[in-house]
């Protein structure tokens, strides 16, 4: 990335550079002291991967501060971009240290300072001139990139992949981190990468073990039979350790002796080393869900774990091989994971859930995110074959004149403008299209698209609007926050509070004047907005459920039509999918939604603690009745408490088209336009998880669909005069609509 690209965070940036992020006073000492130590600087916030004692530029990649060493004072310009250094060939001919053991002292003095400058490259970093610009790639990129073959020969520089080895690095040195978990693009060379950084630590370690998984045995095979083992044996002689066995193994690479750096100091030696807790091992398992279970790792590498297929399942494989990483609470090894994603239906959920809980952003009060690893997505314009240059960076769109490529071809088109005409080639055929998206994604929801003959909804209004909130600067969109009564004392004024971690995602505040508005009657609180919008809410009764788990709580806010300048028309504004540790916490931050926001709500009345709480803090008048039903045909405890039962037949149909028309007025692009005056205006629902929940709505297994049962319930509430039968006697016979997605567009099947 070029220099003035670093300073500007931009769309296409994978990481930016922060300025000032120590003091000048401690940042100046402690270089100058070589005090900096390697790992995580709690009082900086941020993760040291400098091994010198030094820091420099602090990178911020997807929410992970990292600080890099200094650049050297001296730096020669060569050849101004990646070039592998080929080793001196006398060198190449020595086959072991015992070799170059019996070597005259003239010879071992030639070549000492190259062997010495090769340890201190893998230990510490590589810094080069690269278009330029002083350039820095971690000790394990340098080997993977000097001293590892491939299935091409030795792998391009791409910087895609220094800033995805420097993210690495940064979660080997942080003591809250299990280690990274990548969603990549096809053929990005993961599986080289990870079978690189494997040989590369296990040949130092001792007394370990390195493991390797993939989506079946037969790839984790492959993978040590046809990368680890070669990566090993190419290895020069002063990096190759004493092996066990045989030269080719097929299940189990045995180091007996790690490999000794070789020194001024040490070179006219030929005593062998003491051979002290040795033994390290890489070797593989089959796919399954107890894989290394009971065994202590050093490092896992797991491959394509997002196509592990029914009946593995790598949420549950990642839980027992978490504890292989461990002791007590110490971490003591790492897992090196990534992978494309298999549809939802066939692993790719599971992927997805893992990967979504590991959002450095997101931490628990230990500093650990849900799953324990970091999350890293690189888009597909920034990795993809055939669009790098000749200094690594990736040309995005197609350029004025050609520009020469690292396989020395020239580049005519940009990678964005390849990915596009794919795209456009395949809009008649939605599943291809949509695994097209999977296995070369721009964006995070591109990467988790699901088979479209699985939904029920208008797929392609729903997978539009996700691509344009994409496309947008979410925090000029949306706001993460929290709710909390003013001085803490309830029932009095509502405060929100933006903050990072916070709970609720807001597209809309309201005005001051319309904050906390409510109105009495005969001593009863009417909320003072209802004209304005109004919420639905999917709750839960149990704080805690069997193992501590359940289904989230969820809440949606959504404005009706109104004629307020201060406020939107028929937007969802609000949404909160969480589960706090108690199920009273949950009802006081859907309380204090209400509250602040003015507005009623419509809850599911077969889990009524919800609707006490509100009853019981003299809130009754906020909890709408059931919007199917004339206040005559309600039960006595509907007139008491409101809410609907959200579980007949009836109902269940209700609020699934509801869901479905509000998708074909107000999601994605009205191509007809049937309900906007223009095909390329957008709709304004701001919230990807809720959509992608609609993506793979299931009308007869709803117990996962908190977000679908939530914002379901507020769209009815609006649509209470729609609901409501005419007649007395009559029966709500809604035949639900199903959408046939196998052409250009969702069509209604007749």
């Amino acid at each position: 990335m070029q220099r003035s690209e670093q300073n500007n965070f931009t769309w296409n940036s994978l990481y930016s550079v922060i300025d000032n992020h120590v003091g000048k006073s401690e940042y100046t000492t402690k270089n100058n002291k070589k005090a900096w130590k390697y790992g995580y600087d709690q009082k900086n916030d941020m993760v040291v991967i400098s091994k010198d004692g030094t820091i420099g530029e602090i990178y911020e990649i997807n929410g992970v501060k990292i600080a890099l060493p200094k650049k050297p004072g001296e730096l020669k310009k060569g050849d101004n971009r990646w070039v592998v250094t080929e080793s001196p060939k006398e060198l190449k001919k020595i086959q072991s240290t015992s070799e170059w053991r019996s070597r005259d002292n003239d010879f071992k003095s030639k070549y000492v300072d190259y062997i010495e400058g090769e340890f201190d490259h893998r230990s510490k970093g590589y810094w080069f001139y690269n278009n330029s610009v002083p350039t820095y790639i971690t000790g394990h990129h340098y080997m993977y990139l000097q001293h590892t073959k491939i299935d091409v020969g030795h792998p391009d520089f791409r910087d895609a992949n220094r800033i995805l080895f420097i993210y690495w690095e940064a979660c080997r040195a942080d003591s809250r981190c299990y280690g990274m978990i990548y969603l990549k693009i096809r053929r990005s060379g993961f599986s080289f990468m990870g079978s690189s950084v494997g040989v590369d630590m296990a040949t130092l370690l001792k007394d370990s073990r390195v493991g390797i998984l993939s989506k079946t045995g037969d790839d984790a095979k492959k993978m040590f039979v046809n990368k680890v083992v070669p990566i090993s044996n190419n290895y020069p002689f002063f990096f190759k350790p004493i092996q066990s066995g045989m030269d080719k193994p097929k299940t189990e690479l045995v180091y007996s002796v790690p490999a000794r750096k070789i020194t001024k100091s040490n070179m006219n030696t030929n005593e062998v080393d003491e051979i002290e807790g040795l033994d390290t091992s890489i070797d593989w398992k089959n796919t399954d869900e107890n894989s290394y279970d009971g065994e202590k790792l050093k490092l896992l590498i797991d491959d394509e774990i997002g196509k592990w297929v029914a009946p593995n399942n790598i949420k549950k494989n990642w839980g027992v091989t978490k504890t292989c990483l461990r002791l007590g609470k110490r971490i003591i090894g790492k897992v090196f994971a990534g992978s494309t994603c298999n549809s939802l239906a066939k692993g790719g959920q599971n992927f997805k859930d893992l990967y979504e809980g590991s959002n450095p952003r997101v931490r628990s009060k230990n500093g650990q995110t849900k799953s324990g690893m970091y999350s890293l997505f690189i888009p597909m314009e920034h990795n993809m074959e055939g669009f790098i240059d000749k200094y690594g960076h990736p040309v995005f769109t197609t350029p004025e004149k050609p520009v020469t490529g690292v396989d020395g071809e020239e580049i005519d088109m940009g990678a964005i403008n390849f990915w596009q005409n794919e795209v456009d080639a395949l809009k008649n055929s939605p599943d291809e299209l949509n695994e097209h998206y999977r296995q070369y994604p721009r964006t995070e929801g591109h990467a988790f698209r699901d088979e479209s003959k699985g939904s029920i909804f208008n797929l392609t209004k729903i997978y539009d609007q996700i691509d344009y909130n994409d496309g947008l600067i979410k925090d000029r969109v949306i706001t993460k926050g929290n709710f909390h009564w003013k001085d803490g004392v309830k029932d009095s004024e509502v405060i929100w509070t933006p903050e990072t971690r916070g709970n609720f995602i807001v597209s809309w505040i309201p005005p001051k004047n319309m904050q906390n508005k409510k109105r009495v009657d005969k001593g009863m609180k009417y909320p003072g907005n209802d004209n304005i919008g109004l919420f639905g809410c999917d709750s839960y009764d149990i704080s805690a459920t069997v193992g501590g788990r359940g289904s989230n709580g969820a809440l949606h806010g959504l404005t009706k039509t109104n004629m307020d300048d201060s406020a939107p028309s028929n937007e969802f504004f609000l949404e909160y999918i969480h589960r706090p540790n108690s199920a009273e916490e949950f009802f006081e931050d859907v309380l204090m939604a209400c509250v602040f926001y003015g507005m009623p709500i419509l809850i599911e009345n077969n889990k009524p603690r919800l609707l006490y709480h509100f009853k019981n803090r003299g809130y009754r008048k906020y909890s709408l009745n059931r919007p199917d039903k004339s206040y005559d045909k309600l039960s006595r405890t509907e007139k008491e408490l409101g809410g609907i039962p959200n579980t007949s037949q009836d109902v269940k149909q209700v609020h699934a088209d509801s869901i479905q028309s509000w998708i074909n007025e107000y999601v994605g692009y009205d191509r007809e336009c049937t309900y906007r005056a223009e095909p390329d205006e957008c709709g304004t629902m701001p919230f990807n998880r809720t959509l992608a929940d609609w993506a793979t709505f299931d009308i007869n297994n709803r117990t996962k669909h908190d977000a679908s049962i939530s914002s379901g319930l507020a769209i009815m509430a609006t649509r209470k005069h729609k609901l409501i039968p005419k007649k007395e006697k009559s029966e709500i016979k809604l035949n639900f609509v199903r959408y046939d997605n196998s052409g250009n567009n969702s069509e209604i099947k007749r």
